[in-house]
C-alpha cells in the first residue's frame, strides 16, 4: 500500500481517493485495496468478484460503455456507490430501472473531453469514441439528469487515456476537469459531490521509458488544489483517481516453464508452456504497433550473465504467440522458469485464455514471505463443463 500512501499525500489534504480497477491483478486480494480506497468495475462479473472479496458496495464505481439492463439493475440492487453513465440512452435506461425498483440511481457523467487534454500510450478520449459523453453534449446530459427525479447526480468522470508517464499531461487533464466543474456549477448552482479524474498513471515497461515523476505530480496537484481553496463550488467535492495499473502493475510476475529448445535456420527458440493466451500484453497484441519486450529473465538463473539471444515463444499454433523477441538471456535448459515482470495488470485478465483450449494458469498471492493460492490451475476438462447437450430429433 506504499503507492496508495504516496497518492493520498499528493491530494494536498483534500478528500482525495485512489482506487484500482477490479480487472487488474489477482481477484481475491481486491479487499486489500478496498479497505483504504475503492474499486472501479466494468461489468457485473467484476462486481460479483469485488463483493465476494469483501468490498463494500458503497465503495464500488461502475464505468464502461454498453452496460446491459441486467447489469444496471444488479448494480442498483446491490447499492453500489456510483454508476458512471456513458450516453444519454444509458441515462434514460438508468432512470427507468430506478423507478421500477423504487429507488434513486446514484449517477455520474463520464465525459469524453476535447483533444486539448490528451496523452498517453492509448488514447481513449478526445476523439470519436464509445467511451463517455462528448464534451460538446455536456450541458444536454446535465439537463437530462436534472429532469429525471429518479437520477441522483453525484459528479463527473473524465477518462482520456492510459499508460501516461508525463506528469504534465496528467495535470493538464486534471485542470480540464476542474474547469468543467465550473461550467456545471454555473448551470446547476449546486456544489459537486465527486470529480473522478480517471486513470492514466503509467509504469515503465520498456528500456526507453522513465517512471512517472511522483514528486512533480505531487507539487502540481498541491498547486492545483491550492488554487481552488475557499471556492464554494468545491467545498464538498471528493477528488478521485483510478491508478489501477500504477498500483498493481509492478506487483505481478508471470512464470512459465521451458518445455523445448530448438534451433531453426540459425535462430534459437525457447518454447514455454504459457504464452499470449495467458499474457496477451507481453506478446504485443494488446495495442502495440511494434513488438517490444517486457522486462524478462530466467527466474532460476538471475545471477548468471546473458550468453545467447533467443525468441521466447508459446505453444499456440500462431506466429503471434511470441513473449519476447531477440532477447539476451543466460544459457537456458528445459525446465528453467522464464519470468516476465510488470505483469500485475492486464495479464491474465486481459488474455484469450480459451484460445486453442490450453488450461488457464494459477494465481499465487505472495506477501511477507507467505504465499497462498488465489486461483487454481485450469484443467482440460474446464472447456467442456459449460457445453449444453442438444438432443437432435430426426425429421418425420
Amino acid at each position: 500500500m506504499r503507492r496508495v500512501s504516496v497518492l493520498r499525500q499528493s491530494g494536498h489534504q483534500r478528500d482525495a481517493r485512489a482506487g484500482p480497477r477490479a480487472r487488474e491483478g489477482a481477484k481475491n486480494p481486491i479487499a486489500h485495496a478496498e479497505a483504504t480506497t475503492g474499486i472501479e468495475i466494468a461489468s457485473a462479473g467484476e462486481l460479483l468478484q469485488a463483493l465476494a472479496a469483501g468490498c463494500r458496495p458503497e465503495k464500488v464505481l461502475f464505468a464502461g460503455p454498453g452496460k446491459s439492463e441486467a447489469e444496471l439493475e444488479l448494480a442498483l440492487q446491490k447499492g453500489i456507490g456510483e454508476i458512471h453513465a456513458e450516453s444519454l440512452t444509458e441515462l434514460g435506461r438508468l432512470g427507468k430501472i430506478a423507478r421500477k425498483l423504487g429507488r434513486r440511481a446514484p449517477v455520474a457523467l463520464r465525459i469524453n473531453p476535447s483533444g486539448e487534454a490528451q496523452g498517453g500510450a492509448m488514447r481513449m478520449g478526445g476523439k470519436p469514441a464509445p467511451f463517455g459523453i462528448d464534451e460538446e453534449s455536456f450541458e444536454e446530459a446535465l439537463d437530462h439528469v436534472a429532469a429525471d427525479a429518479a437520477l441522483d447526480f453525484r459528479g463527473l468522470h473524465l477518462f482520456t487515456g492510459t499508460q501516461i508517464l508525463q506528469h504534465e499531461i496528467l495535470l493538464n487533464q486534471y485542470r480540464r476537469g476542474i474547469e468543467m466543474i465550473g461550467r456545471r456549477a454555473e448551470r446547476t448552482r449546486k456544489p459537486l459531490g465527486t470529480l473522478d479524474f480517471g486513470g492514466g498513471l503509467g509504469i515503465p515497461y520498456f528500456a526507453n521509458e522513465q517512471a512517472l515523476d511522483l514528486e512533480a505530480l505531487r507539487i502540481g496537484l498541491a498547486e492545483l488544489m491550492s488554487s481552488i481553496e475557499g471556492d464554494e463550488q468545491f467545498r464538498a467535492t471528493r477528488f478521485l483517481i483510478e491508478p489501477g495499473r500504477f498500483l498493481a502493475g509492478e506487483c505481478g510476475i508471470y512464470l512459465t516453464a521451458i518445455t523445448d529448445i530448438k534451433v531453426s535456420r540459425g535462430k534459437k527458440f525457447l518454447i514455454v508452456d504459457g504464452g499470449m493466451h495467458h499474457h496477451l500484453a507481453a506478446s504485443g497484441n494488446l495495442g502495440q504497433t511494434i513488438k517490444r519486450n517486457y522486462p524478462i529473465a530466467i527466474a532460476n538463473k538471475l545471477a548468471e550473465p546473458a550468453r545467447e539471444t533467443v525468441d521466447v515463444v508459446g505453444p499456440l499454433c500462431t506466429p503471434l504467440d511470441v513473449l519476447a523477441r531477440n532477447v539476451a538471456l543466460p544459457a537456458a535448459e528445459i525446465g528453467d522458469l522464464v519470468a516476465i515482470f510488470q505483469s500485475g495488470a492486464y495479464a491474465r485478465t486481459a488474455s484469450p485464455m480459451a484460445f486453442l483450449s490450453h488450461p488457464s494458469p494459477p494465481e499465487v498471492w505472495v506477501e511477507k514471505g507467505e504465499h497462498r493460492l488465489v486461483r487454481r490451475r485450469g484443467e482440460i476438462g474446464d472447456f467442456t463443463r459449460d457445453i449444453c447437450a442438444l438432443e437432435v430429433t430426426a425429421a418425420p
